[in-house]
């Protein structure tokens, strides 16, 4: 297995963490109050976007050769920390 194919399998991995978290905040927003309900769903569909951008360069990095992989690396571990961080920022609001 190449270094791309393992690092895509790990963002793989995450975009299901993600999908997971998604489903507990969903379960969590239907619970809510209407105003705070209205704030969930906003936050949801935020988390949903990124989970998309995150799904587009996973197909991006399949697609790329690979002097354009390594170039694209840092990026890419950059743009899933950021979206990393916005996870655990809703979970936290949510839990609180």
């Amino acid at each position: 297995m190449s270094k791309r194919d393992a690092y895509i399998d790990k963002v793989k991995a995450k975009i299901d963490e993600w999908n997971a978290q998604i489903s507990e905040l969903q379960a969590k927003a239907k619970d809510a109050e209407a105003d705070m309900k209205i704030k969930y769903e906003k936050q949801i569909e935020d988390l949903k976007e990124q989970r998309s951008e995150a799904e587009k360069k996973i197909d991006e990095a399949k697609s790329a050769s690979e002097d354009a992989w390594s170039s694209m690396r840092e990026g890419m571990e950059s743009a899933f920390e950021n979206i990393s961080n916005s996870f655990k920022k809703a979970l936290d609001r949510f839990r609180k």
